[in-house]
């Protein structure tokens, strides 16, 4: 199993974010660490004897939140949870908002991973996504994490900016580069209603669905263009592509994102937070004031809101879809043993379809996507969707 832990508190919200968080009050984040616990301590003795092979602390920004309160969080987790000798333990990271005070004390409560969404080397394009640090920000937290002994760093980088050239991220890629870390995410800009991205640049993204030319974004054809520069900078310098926007020095792919793709059971708690456990779905409250009323009352009361067992079907559906993100995809005798259905009865018209355009192939009983398929992972990935 996995465990999920997210923490909605960021400094400000950035232009491009629709994650569930917001700024915050210390009040207001005292109590909800005590909710918090209290969750993971409602759910310990149902999962006490299930082994925990990594735990993913998202946000928001978890390192806004102050360090004593993420180390009383993370003494329940080891206390009532049976976390595995290698658990992998990840906390994601703001540049700016965490001490190399507070980076010891991760280390010291047995959090070994860090992500650290850093997105650009550039100072202009961090002003325009509204990030709280610059470039030099980011260099400090880089070094004072290794000082205090993350020997595994992920750092964050995002593609298809407005006005984003290949010069401007050819020079992301090589500044990472030089700081060695073991594991680089390079996520492409999705613009969503609600953010002041949208705001601004909504017209922008009507002309590029429409082929029309863009005034700002990249179009279709720039996009790929950055995409493959991403993807081929990494590959010739010794990461492992093994996800679509994830690559990897050998041994340190991220186990929590693989869990995902190979749908591993896992337990989310905070506000917002996703599970899956024997194929049930659910989604804990939204609100942070109905979330805290729930676990802070004289009897706690299960925080999760949206509740659906999955169907053979969709189950189906979900195995195709997330396993092939994964550069490697899927096997077809998993499926086959887990569904007692072959594939070919199942997905053969899809599969012989995605075959003869060149997007799919099969070598030795593995499903996955061609570089092809990857470009377009999502129309192709929508094609296993069963009617």
């Amino acid at each position: 199993m996995e465990l999920y832990i997210h923490i909605p508190f960021c400094v400000k919200k950035c232009n491009y974010c629709d994650f569930l968080s917001h700024t915050s009050t210390e009040s207001e984040r005292s109590r909800y660490t005590k909710a918090l616990e209290r969750e993971l301590l409602y759910y310990a003795d149902r999962f006490r004897d299930t082994p925990v092979t990594s735990v993913f602390i998202g946000g928001g920004t978890p390192t806004f939140l102050e360090a004593d309160k993420m180390i009383s969080v993370m003494d329940i987790v080891r206390g009532a949870y049976r976390l595995t000798d290698d658990c992998e333990v990840t906390i994601e990271c703001n540049p700016k908002t965490a001490t190399l005070e507070a980076l010891y004390k991760y280390r010291e409560a047995g959090i070994n991973r860090i992500s650290i969404g850093l997105q650009s080397v550039n100072e202009d394009e961090l002003k325009l996504l509204g990030r709280v640090h610059d470039y030099n920000d980011f260099l400090r937290t880089f070094e004072n994490a290794r000082k205090a002994g993350f020997n595994n760093i992920n750092v964050d980088i995002m593609t298809g900016l407005p006005g984003q050239t290949p010069e401007k991220l050819q020079k992301t890629l090589s500044s990472v580069y030089m700081l060695r870390p073991e594991h680089i995410s390079a996520y492409d800009l999705i613009i969503e209603p609600g953010t002041n991205f949208y705001e601004n640049y909504h017209s922008d993204i009507e002309k590029r669905e429409a082929g029309l030319k863009t005034e700002f974004l990249p179009s279709e054809e720039e996009e790929e263009a950055l995409t493959n520069l991403v993807e081929n900078f990494l590959t010739k310098h010794g990461f492992i592509q093994y996800e679509v926007s994830n690559f990897a020095r050998l041994g340190r792919e991220c186990r929590h994102n693989i869990g995902y793709w190979d749908r591993v059971p896992y337990l989310g708690v905070g506000i917002g937070a996703a599970s899956l456990i024997e194929e049930t779905r659910w989604s804990n409250e939204r609100d942070i004031f109905k979330y805290m009323d729930m676990l802070l009352g004289d009897e706690i009361i299960p925080p999760a809101v949206d509740v659906h067992t999955l169907s053979k079907k969709e189950a189906m559906e979900e195995f195709f879809f997330l396993g092939l993100r994964k550069k490697a995809g899927v096997l077809r005798v998993d499926f086959e043993n887990y569904f007692e259905l072959t594939v070919d009865s199942v997905y053969g018209d899809v599969i012989r379809n995605l075959k003869d355009k060149e997007l799919l192939v099969e070598e030795a009983g593995r499903f996955y996507l061609t570089k092809r398929g990857m470009d377009v992972s999502n129309i192709v990935l929508a094609e296993f969707l069963l009617d």
